[in-house]
């Protein structure tokens, strides 16, 4: 029996997604700071000993250790010339590990510079280097793409026309992050919800979502009930997603602690699920066990 179609699979109840991808590599004996999407070729076990605690911990899809992975920030690590090729090792990773009954999703992240006038980044360019990284990730056998954690709508606009460029026919997932204001969710560089729901949604993607930003797990809770808000007043069938932190972090000795316990994770993400989102997944301080308290709650 065939693996049903992604698109179709993401409207059929609850989807699980994974959880972070950076510590649990620090917890592999990785060194902070090094290039993770190297550690695709210098190390793949590594990787695929990730994605397998994922998906035996109950995700349907893993996210492919490639959110970096484009040549201006692989560039800071003296990588630019590898963009395919880290891509690709990514995807095949991924790949090995979810077989033929799971989901891979290649996953885009943001570069790190602004477009111009803001940045140095030209839209021509920032759009041939997001097409290079899809192109790999294609060819390591993706079922899909997330581009995610973006927070300026120019640099997301450009990333969802540059994978669908490739007319791969794949879904494309758009995540944008998100921190709690005063009266709203706003990203770093002041987009809210509904403008970032709006502009993915004419941009054609199949899920829109947010994943990452600074939130206690409730306020993450009200960002989903905005979310889909903003969904509902577009008019058109979207799916929208949920990959929030385990929590608002705590800085200790200069660095991030999270709190919060994999059930006090899953008790927020099933109100998500009553608030009307079924795709989720968690995103910094979550690991396998976070996940696996999801599955057992939702599934």
């Amino acid at each position: 029996m065939g693996r049903t179609d992604l698109r179709d699979r993401i409207e059929q109840g609850v989807f699980l997604l994974d959880g972070a991808m950076g510590t649990q590599l620090i917890a592999r004996g990785v060194e902070p700071g090094v290039c993770n999407e190297a550690i695709n070729i210098e190390s793949p076990e590594t990787v695929l000993d990730i994605h397998r605690a994922y998906l035996e911990a109950g995700s349907d899809a893993v996210i492919t250790n490639t959110f970096g992975a484009n040549c201006f920030a692989l560039a800071r690590h003296g990588y630019a010339e590898k963009v395919r090729e880290t891509n690709r090792a990514g995807a095949e990773v991924a790949r090995r590990a979810a077989g033929d009954d799971r989901y891979v999703l290649g996953d885009i992240g943001p570069t790190g510079d602004f477009l111009e006038p803001l940045g140095t980044l030209k839209a021509d360019e920032l759009r041939e280097a997001f097409a290079d990284q899809a192109k790999g990730l294609a060819e390591g056998g993706v079922d899909g793409f997330i581009v995610e954690t973006m927070t300026a709508l120019d640099e997301i606009e450009v990333a969802i026309e540059a994978v669908r460029s490739l007319e791969s026919g794949l879904p494309v997932f758009a995540s944008m992050s998100f921190d709690k204001t005063a009266n709203d969710y706003r990203t770093m560089m002041g987009v809210d919800v509904s403008s970032a729901v709006e502009k993915m949604v004419s941009l054609g993607v199949d899920a829109v979502g947010f994943n990452c930003g600074t939130a206690t797990l409730e306020e993450y809770v009200g960002l989903v009930e905005a979310y889909v808000a903003a969904a509902r007043a577009t008019g058109k069938a979207v799916v929208v997603f949920a990959e929030p932190n385990a929590g608002k972090p705590e800085l200790v000795d200069g660095e991030a602690v999270y709190r919060v316990t994999p059930e006090e994770f899953a008790a927020a993400e099933k109100k998500m699920v009553a608030a009307g989102v079924h795709v989720l997944g968690g995103c910094c301080g979550t690991a396998p066990a976070f996940i696996e308290a999801v599955a057992k709650a939702l599934k």
